[in-house]
This record gives C-alpha cells, sequence and structure tokens, in this order.
C-alpha cells in the first residue's frame, strides 16, 4: 500500500475508543482546552478583525475562521518535535463539522480528533518543523489541510478510495514557504484560515467523486513542489499503535511556548519572595533557533508581541500577574511598570542548550538583583508531558481566562460542557452547540 493509502486506512479504521485509558482521557483534556480557548478567544479586539475578513462566512470559510480564534489566543496546546499546534485545526473542525452534520457519537467524533492530529504532528515530524519554523516555513499550517481533510473525511464516513483522494488532494493544496508577517493584524491568519478551508475543500470534492493521487509522497514531491525535505517512515511508523497525545504539551498562560522557560523561571523567583523592584537585570539563554524570537521589539499596537517577548511576560509576572491569562492584552500593553521590567532582560543564545533542542525547549535565567546574582534553569515546563496540567489545573487556568469574561458562573458551566464533552451523545451535541454558537456559521 502507498503512503496514502496507509494514512487513508488509518483515518477510516482509527477508533479512540479503543485508546489507553490514559490517551483517551489526554485527548478529552486537549478537546476541552482547545474548545475553552475558542470561547474565550471569541471576545478578543484582534477576533473581531478575524471576523471581519469575511462578515457573511459560512461552511468551510467560517470553520477555518473558527480555528483562527484558538490559535490567535497563544493558550492552545503543541507538540515540540514538530512544532505544531494541532488541536488549533483539530478541534473546531471536528466539533463544527459535527454540528453541521448532526454528528453526536462520541467515538466518531473523538477518532476523527485523533486521526486528524496524529497527522498534523507526523507531518510536522516528517519536515523537521522546529528547524524549518526558522526558515519560513510554518508546520501547523502545512499540516492543516492533510489534518482538516482526514477529520472531515472521518465526519463524513468517507471510504478508503474516497479518503485517499481527500488527503492527497489536501497535500496539493498546501502552501510552502512563506513571508514574513508583520503587523498588529499577521496576514499569518489569511494563510492559516485558507490551508484549513483547502483541506475542507479537498476532502468535499472527494466525497463528490473527484480523484487525487494516492502515489503522491512515494517520489519526493514534497521536496519538488514544496521545497521541503521529509522523513516519508516518520509519516507511518506505529500508525495507529498509539496516539500522540501523550507527547502533547498543555500552557499554563498564554504565552508563546518559546517564551516560557523563561517565563516561569522568573515568576518561581518572584513566588519565593524576589521583590521585582530590586532587579537590576536579567539575562536569558535559551536555544539559538529561539533566541531573537522571544527578544523581538514590543509594539503596544500588537497583542501578540506581548505573548512572544520574554521580558515582556516577565514583566507581567511581576506587576500584572493576572494579564497573563488575558488573551487580548491590549489594556497592559503600555504599561509602565511591564515595560520597564522588560528593558532590563537580555536573551542570547546558548550553543548548550540547542543541543536540547527540539526534544526540550529549555532556558535558564540570571538575575542581577540586591547586587546579588540568582541563576534559575527551567528545561521542562508546566504543561509539558513530563509536568502535565490536570483537570483541576485546567480548570483553574479557565476559570482565569473566562472569569473576566464571563463571570464566574457562566465560566464553571462552559467548564463543565467543555470538559466533558465526549462523554456520550447528548454531552457531545451540548459542546458542539456551545462551541458553534460563538463562532461563525
Amino acid at each position: 500500500m502507498s503512503v496514502i493509502g496507509d494514512l487513508a486506512a488509518f483515518v477510516t479504521g482509527a477508533s479512540a475508543a479503543r485508546l489507553p485509558p490514559r490517551d483517551r482521557g489526554l485527548l478529552r483534556r486537549h478537546v476541552g482546552d482547545a474548545a475553552l480557548a475558542g470561547i474565550a478567544g471569541s471576545r478578543t479586539s484582534e477576533a473581531k478583525h478575524l471576523y471581519a475578513l469575511d462578515p457573511d462566512a459560512k461552511g468551510f470559510e467560517a470553520i477555518a475562521i473558527a480555528a483562527s480564534i484558538i490559535r490567535h489566543t497563544e493558550v492552545d496546546d503543541i507538540h515540540l518535535g514538530s512544532c505544531t499546534t494541532p488541536s488549533s485545526v483539530t478541534v473546531p473542525v471536528a466539533l463544527m463539522l459535527a454540528r453541521e452534520a448532526g454528528v453526536t457519537d462520541p467515538d466518531r467524533i473523538a477518532s476523527a480528533i485523533w486521526a486528524g492530529t496524529d497527522l498534523i504532528v507526523r507531518l510536522g515530524v516528517a519536515i523537521n518543523g522546529p528547524v524549518v519554523l526558522y526558515r519560513g516555513i510554518w508546520p501547523t499550517a502545512i499540516g492543516a489541510p492533510l489534518g482538516a481533510a482526514a477529520i472531515a473525511a472521518r465526519i463524513w464516513n468517507l471510504d478508503q478510495a474516497q479518503t485517499e483522494a481527500a488527503l492527497s488532494l489536501a497535500l496539493m493544496m498546501t502552501a510552502g514557504r512563506t513571508g514574513r508577517f508583520n503587523g498588529a493584524l499577521s496576514g499569518r491568519w489569511v494563510l492559516f484560515i485558507g490551508a484549513i478551508a483547502e483541506g475542507l475543500r479537498a476532502a468535499n470534492a472527494a466525497r463528490l467523486g473527484f480523484c487525487g493521487d494516492a502515489s503522491l509522497l512515494e517520489g519526493p514531491w514534497l521536496e519538488n513542489a514544496q521545497g521541503i525535505k521529509a522523513d516519508m517512515a516518520k509519516l507511518t511508523e506505529g500508525l495507529g499503535q498509539t496516539s500522540v497525545f501523550p507527547l502533547l504539551g498543555m500552557k499554563p498562560f498564554c504565552t508563546a511556548r518559546q517564551a516560557l522557560g523563561a517565563t516561569e523561571a522568573m515568576i518561581a523567583l518572584f513566588d519565593e519572595g524576589l521583590d521585582p523592584a530590586t532587579v537590576e537585570s536579567v539575562k536569558v539563554r535559551v536555544p539559538q533557533a529561539y533566541s531573537g524570537m522571544i527578544s523581538g521589539a514590543i509594539d503596544p499596537a500588537n497583542r501578540s508581541s506581548g505573548f512572544v517577548n520574554a521580558g515582556f511576560q516577565m514583566g507581567l509576572g511581576a506587576y500584572r500577574r493576572a494579564h497573563l491569562w488575558d488573551l487580548d492584552r491590549m489594556s497592559v500593553m503600555a504599561d509602565a511598570n511591564v515595560l520597564g521590567f522588560a528593558k532590563k532582560v537580555s536573551v542570547e543564545a546558548d550553543a548548550s542548550l540547542q543541543q536540547e533542542f527540539p526534544r526540550r525547549w529549555p532556558a535558564e535565567i540570571e538575575v542581577r538583583a540586591g547586587g546579588k546574582t540568582i541563576q534559575r534553569a527551567n528545561h521542562v515546563v508546566t504543561g509539558d508531558p513530563e509536568r502535565p496540567l490536570d483537570d483541576a489545573a485546567l480548570a483553574t487556568k479557565a476559570h482565569r481566562i473566562l472569569d473576566p469574561l464571563v463571570g464566574e458562573a457562566e465560566a464553571a458551566r462552559l467548564i463543565a460542557i467543555a470538559h466533558g464533552g465526549l462523554g456520550d451523545a447528548a454531552a457531545c451535541a451540548k459542546l458542539c452547540e456551545a462551541f458553534g454558537a460563538v463562532m461563525p456559521s
């Protein structure tokens, strides 16, 4: 069988009900976490602009916009080895397609999410996502058409041949290297929305009888068409025997993952009694791959710069801690105390830490305060697979995000729906409706 044939067989035959209990529990948590990110993210200032891209969005475009709502929050999950954020794609696609099709079977929805998540992550690993990201190739956007097509194929019950066509057509629609995205309204969302919508169009075409090319990945197509070298064996090795969910990380607050290690290390010092006012300087050491990224300029008009810049995140931890869970951030982007602390922070590449990348995304900090030097290393952060967020921690995170937006009682109701959404048919219907109600439709 071809590579695409193997992928299609997995998509059509996967049953999340047969996964080990740990994997099923993790799948449920990632679904709930992503759904709540979307519900909260629909209220940001930037979300209004995302909706405005197509005010009358229906069908595939609406689903793709919903995915961009989750991804733009920077509170969704991540797989370090592939540098992909799969649930930002798979959860909204599955929930909104299921809602549209009237599908409420928990195993069908969960199996679709498993299939899409595994394919996005596997493709990201195959193309060495953590390395190619810094060459202008966005691994999640590369995998989005494939993942979206896989989910649609499963929700719509496409057969093996139709699924092969859907996956191959989705790959043909994949965009490769991009340019640089700048400004408060990043064009990356236009690309992301297009990538997901194209994957759904591919699956719909296959559903209508249009054919693809099941042999697409048997040769150097990815390199010839996209300029991306890939290890095809990583796409299918052990496919269906396990799930990727035990390898996914979750974020404890809103942040670019590259900035999390240093930020968490600094917050730990504050919690141990370090007075932010005594801090004279902070030196951050990280792998070279992302040292430039987390030291980029802070733009008060650009909320995303407040998620990426490590110094700004540390400043929030020092003076405006609650805003680490503020998805919008615009009310604190020009805060004098936060910006003042950020100016004390410098970032440098460390060759020894680069050796751990991409298996880990470590950080070490050196703080000069009160005439003393304090050092702290953080190689495994809260939310990494080695330090997972359990149900209680996820509920706390969700309350911190949602309470200021909807109130504690409504937040509790939404959290219960989101994290219980795969329990039975009624719970699935309730989750799909709660998520879809705040998204374009």
